[in-house]
């Protein structure tokens, strides 16, 4: 399946600049002849619906049909479609062709950190989509730090993993618009393939070293962290406990035996101190970077770590519970992959419109159709 590609910052100004009108740019897979409903106003009801917290198709339709004429108006439709049009269109819709329409609608949105993009990637399986004769979709998202916006998603091959699967999601963006991002990936991911196609794509990568890479981490251990002099430190308080966060950062060695890694730059040591209830623990993490020293600083690498967990925070905590993913029935076709971008473009949504509690704004919209179809429509 194909990337989901992003348009480069030099087209944004031509770009559609409405929700009804990035969808457009979706084929559409049925006949013309005997269409009744447009592609883009089915996906737009669709998107308002999970923006008033609908879950599976029976919601969808339900609250399709509670529309008004104007409403369905401002939606590009002159009827409400029903649940059934809804479950056989979406299981043929080219999901990675409405990842990448939506992808443009929400790269133009976000911001930069200190002049930087930063992005974090990481995956989800949709575990309530298995059945007795397929695997879960496990689908990647990438995530703007700054909003908590998603900005694109790839499906992972069903006899792959996430490690290609990160690079063709890369090799999808512009690369006009990934110069100078800062991308943020997991442990599954320090590899010198991963690395090159980051520094190709002109941004700088943050990865964190453990166990996979062995003879990296060894490396990384040996190092004489007690003679190295603090980065910075952080000090947070909340739900009953103290994090405490000292950083070390050193470039990287030149000396013969150090293990090659594309690009590298920085090395870190990030200790995280936890107390909660009197009972201290503490953990050592370790890091790799190809941003350079005067681009980024200890307090800069803290952060990108600490905010790359954002996507599980902010996405996948949310799915998982406000929308009650993994428990979703939907399997057929690609409808679990397009409702899971459904609820992605959602909550980026709400994230734009400065909504902190997703749960509390689905509600909201809930009793309130025309607040959810404003908020769509207007973002």
């Amino acid at each position: 399946m194909s990337s989901s590609p992003i348009a480069s910052s030099s087209h944004v100004a031509a770009t559609p600049q409405t929700l009804p009108e990035h969808l457009e740019r979706v084929p559409d897979p049925r006949d013309p002849r005997g269409v009744r409903y447009p592609l883009a106003g089915v996906l737009a009801v669709a998107v308002c619906a999970v923006l008033a917290g609908a879950r599976s198709f029976a919601a969808i339709g339900e609250w399709a049909l509670d529309l008004d004429a104007v409403h369905l108006d401002r939606l590009g439709l002159d009827r409400a479609p029903v649940e059934s049009t809804m479950r056989k269109l979406f299981a043929r819709i080219d999901a990675a062709a409405l990842d990448a329409a939506l992808a443009v609608f929400t790269w133009c949105r976000i911001r930069q950190i200190q002049g930087r993009r930063v992005i974090a990637i990481d995956g989800k399986t949709i575990r309530g989509a298995r059945t007795t004769t397929s695997t879960a979709p496990h689908l990647i998202a990438a995530l703007d730090h700054a909003t908590g916006v998603v900005v694109g998603q790839h499906a992972v091959a069903a006899k792959s993993n996430e490690i290609p699967a990160v690079r063709d999601l890369l090799a999808g963006f512009d690369a006009a618009d990934l110069h100078g991002c800062v991308i943020t990936l997991d442990a599954m991911h320090p590899q010198n393939d991963t690395a090159q196609a980051i520094i190709d794509a002109g941004a700088d990568y943050v990865f964190t070293v453990k166990a996979n890479r062995p003879t990296l981490l060894a490396a990384l251990r040996t190092l004489p962290w007690k003679s190295v002099p603090r980065g910075s430190q952080s000090t947070q308080h909340g739900h009953g406990r103290r994090a405490t966060r000292t950083i070390k950062v050193i470039e990287v060695p030149t000396l013969p035996s150090w293990p090659e890694f594309t690009g590298a730059a920085q090395i870190a040591q990030l200790r995280r101190t936890t107390t909660k209830l009197g009972k201290k623990t503490v953990e050592v993490v370790y890091l790799i970077t190809s941003a350079a020293h005067h681009d980024a600083t200890p307090a800069d690498l803290a952060a990108w770590v600490q905010g790359h967990w954002a996507i599980e925070n902010k996405l996948h905590w949310v799915r998982d519970v406000t929308y009650d993913e993994d428990r979703s029935q939907i399997r057929t076709g690609t409808t679990p992959h397009v409702m899971a971008t459904l609820r992605n473009t959602a909550i980026s949504i709400l994230r734009l419109t400065g909504r902190d509690s997703i749960a509390t704004a689905l509600r909201h919209h809930a009793r309130n159709p025309e607040a959810a179809i404003t908020c769509a429509l207007t973002c």
